[in-house]
């Protein structure tokens, strides 16, 4: 029997390449989706960094809002603030503020092994000196452990005082008007158990030159526990009018 002369043999069949072309098309996919990944990368990190110095600038506006309620149930309890530190019956310094807001920051079995009568750098606190504490610490500041920039103003005519504790009633110039605690730079920083803090010429003389947490200023809590950023920007005359608790200035808007 004769064959159909016009069927085609397997040796005029054309061989099926789809098997051999497929993974050079899987290569070229996976080039073109990492090339998207990676314009799609480019696109949302500067949002995301955005995003994240904010969450932080945020973090750091909770952390002196509960300093400032601290604040407020201190001087509900004891009829005033706290002095700006501690002393001894010869006027040495012995513990800062911070110590002393401890059970108000639910902070009160860390406050229960500070000694008061002794300085807060005795070789007995040593194991306390080093907590950290996260509300006295910014999220964008690059310091040491234990150190924190939030500062008080401490003069003769501020909140915080050396030598005479404040009540709110003697805050004349208004509580919305007088700064509490605010952000210094980072070379003013110091342990949050040490009994220092700023004059007001340092808070006077923050600039645009100062190397501060956040771009452009830094965080303050009022004596009305508001939070309000103070821009670098601001004048030298509205910085001095804040600091003072009876001294008749008007600040104005605060930039």
């Amino acid at each position: 029997m004769v064959g159909n002369p016009y069927a085609t043999s397997d040796l005029c069949s054309f061989p099926d390449n789809s098997k051999t072309r497929r993974p050079l098309f899987r290569w070229v996919e996976l080039l073109v989706a990492i090339a998207i990944i990676g314009i799609l990368f480019l696109i949302v990190a500067p949002f995301r960094r955005t995003a994240t110095g904010a969450a932080r600038r945020m973090q750091c506006s909770n952390n002196l809002k509960m300093i400032g309620l601290a604040m407020h149930n201190y001087e509900l309890a004891y009829g005033s603030l706290p002095p700006a530190y501690t002393v001894d019956a010869e006027g040495h310094r012995l513990h800062s503020w911070r110590t002393l807001l401890l059970p108000f920051l639910e902070q009160t079995t860390l406050h229960g092994k500070i000694d008061f009568s002794k300085p807060w750098n005795d070789p007995l606190h040593d194991d306390v000196r080093d907590v950290p504490v996260s509300l006295f610490t910014c999220p964008d500041a690059k310091q040491r452990k234990g150190l924190t920039t939030y500062l008080a103003v401490v003069s003769p005519n501020s909140c915080l005082q050396p030598s005479k504790r404040v009540a709110f009633a003697d805050i004349k110039d208004g509580l919305g008007n007088t700064v509490l605690v605010f952000e210094a730079d980072a070379e003013q920083a110091v342990h949050w158990m040490s009994p220092a803090d700023a004059d007001p010429a340092s808070f006077v003389s923050l600039s645009m030159q100062s190397t501060a947490a956040h771009s452009g200023g830094g965080n303050a809590v009022f004596a009305d526990g508001s939070i309000r950023f103070l821009s670098r920007n601001m004048t030298k005359e509205i910085r001095e009018a804040m600091v003072t608790t009876d001294g008749g200035e008007l600040i104005g808007e605060a930039p």
